[in-house]
């Protein structure tokens, strides 16, 4: 199936390989001290694999005072011949480009060897502490997090439900983020679910692995009463979605249309990457969170009571759904391995993020989810937002995407309104970008090739993120030429030439006062050519 996607889609491009160094040992003769030490360097190597390998890291989760809204982690190490270790808890989540300093939410930390002796352990900064006189032992470490507020970027546990966000959970070993883990869950009386993206163990439901610390950091948990809504399978694959008071609605028209999304957004791919996908409900509120095998969402279906609500709440878990391919797996070269004490910095993320709005809106078309008309008003209501924006002759996109660290997705600067968001303005340019794609390549090529290439090439193939002048790259290749006048929207605040790029599809916008702003509107032309109408039908279709 996958060799027959392939030949389908692939693109009219061959990977441009520079710069690789060739070095043939077979004819060259070394030194015999550099031999020894390359030697002693390989047989030093392969024992601190074997001893990382020896290393067992287990958690206990448990809810002894669920009331209290607190939680208690257990923590077992096995193997571990040092004196001293250094543990961590990040700083913040993937996903959620914000400094969250988890520790401040840890309590009565406390670490013995398995026969009871208490171990020295001191804090070092304010999300790291070190454990000295371990000699060999094997060690218990004991602590309970304080939770404060429902969100999805934070845990919270309450008498009904536990929502546990990992990366305010679990503690890790100084640069050993490589060791699996395993998680065993202790649910209170009356508590039967269990949802998440880590891997069960056989025949035991509330035990999970994971082959090492960043997929532990990227599945979080959600235990309680819950309420499962009805499953599905794309290309044999199990979609549940499970939930904390999920609300009532008509369950199998809502389930029904998620799978109609997450068919579209697969056939943009031709490919699923994960052998299982939770949506998982942490109830209501607002905002949602990536990874890559499920999404945490706030979700209340009571809200569903009319078409406009049904499409907003679809829209919003398909832009969480597509995150799967654009973030975590086609991402920026500067999200991941992940340092989780520190920022990670891109000016990607309007790549990440606005893109992914941007395939939002276009996945929710392909399903046939709405129409031409609703999916214009859509571009008219985020170009309007953009266009409003006071922020847009100060901040360019790059710039909010390395800022959001400082100022939030949607913050300000210095208590005046002199940033922009790339979940407004990074859709619009989305827009633009794969109009002029599409024009310069005779409607060869679109945005959806430069995500196809990047998904095959650069995490397939290469296993690594993709640079700003890469990204650059792989769009003039589809396009044919040099798109320096899009790139300038990105890195400049230079004002969009909608006209331009619009015309590619026969489309226009229309302003109208709007109280103390303008109301943008996307319209087609009356009369289109043959190209305008080519490109706008491929647009609104499948190609």
């Amino acid at each position: 199936m996958l060799k027959v996607i392939l030949t389908r889609c692939q693109p009219r491009i061959k990977p441009n390989i520079e710069n690789q160094a060739m070095i043939n040992f077979k004819n060259t003769y070394l030194p015999l001290t550099l031999l020894l030490l390359l030697q002693f360097t390989l047989v030093s190597f392969h024992e601190i694999v074997a001893q990382t390998k020896a290393i067992k890291v287990e958690f206990e989760l448990s809810f002894p005072e669920p009331e209290q809204h607190t939680y208690r982690v257990e923590m077992n190490i096995s193997g571990y011949e040092d004196d001293t270790m250094v543990l961590h808890m990040p700083r913040w989540m993937p996903g959620y480009y914000q400094i969250m300093d988890y520790a401040k939410g840890v309590v009565n930390l406390e670490a013995q060897t398995e026969t009871g002796k208490k171990l020295l352990l001191k804090k070092s900064d304010l999300s790291s502490w070190k454990i000295s006189g371990l000699k060999g032992n094997n060690i218990e470490i004991h602590y309970e997090i304080r939770t404060e507020r429902s969100f999805v970027a934070l845990s919270y546990v309450d008498n009904e439900h536990a929502y546990i966000a990992p990366c305010n959970t679990w503690l890790y070993m100084e640069d050993k983020l490589d060791l699996p883990a395993r998680v065993k869950v202790i649910l209170p009386e009356g508590w039967t679910d269990v949802a998440t993206g880590l891997d069960p163990v056989t025949q035991t439901p509330a035990e999970f692995t994971a082959k090492n610390f960043d997929i532990l950091y990227d599945c979080p948990i959600l235990t309680g009463k819950l309420e499962e809504l009805p499953s599905f399978k794309v290309q044999g694959v199990p979609h549940r979605f499970i939930g904390y008071k999920v609300g009532e609605f008509d369950r199998a028209a809502f389930m029904d249309k998620l799978k109609k999304s997450v068919e579209a957004a697969v056939e943009i791919m031709g490919d699923i990457p994960y052998k299982h996908y939770t949506f998982i409900g942490i109830g209501p509120g607002m905002g949602g969170i990536e990874h890559l095998n499920s999404t945490t969402i706030s979700f209340d279906g009571n809200r569903l009571n009319s078409e406009q609500a049904m499409n907003n709440t679809l829209s919003f878990i398909t832009h969480e759904y597509f995150h799967h391919y654009n973030v975590k797996r086609i991402r920026p070269v500067e999200l991941g391995p992940f340092d989780y004490q520190r920022e990670n910095r891109t000016t990607q993320l309007w790549v990440s993020e606005g893109l992914t709005v941007y395939y939002e809106y276009i996945v929710m078309k392909r399903a046939g989810l709405i129409n031409d008309e609703q999916f214009l008003q859509y571009f008219s209501d985020v170009i309007t937002a953009s266009e409003n924006d006071p922020g847009k002759v100060y901040q360019s996109l790059s710039e909010s995407s390395f800022r959001t660290w400082d100022e939030g997705p949607f913050g300000v600067r210095g208590g005046k309104d002199t940033a922009i968001t790339y979940y407004e303005k990074g859709p619009v340019v989305g827009l633009l970008l794969d109009f002029a794609i599409r024009n310069a390549s005779g409607n060869q090529h679109s945005l959806d090739d430069v995500m196809w290439y990047l998904y095959y090439h650069h995490y397939k193939e290469l296993h690594r993120g993709f640079t700003d002048a890469e990204f650059q790259q792989v769009c003039e290749t589809m396009a044919g030429k040099k798109l320096d006048e899009i790139f300038e929207y990105i890195n400049t605040t230079q004002a969009l030439n909608y006209d331009k790029y619009l015309d590619y599809a026969g489309l226009k916008l229309t302003i109208a006062a709007e109280g103390d702003r303008d109301r943008y509107s996307l319209r087609k032309k009356d009369e289109l050519s043959k190209d305008q109408q080519k490109l706008l039908n491929s647009w609104l279709t499948t190609q």
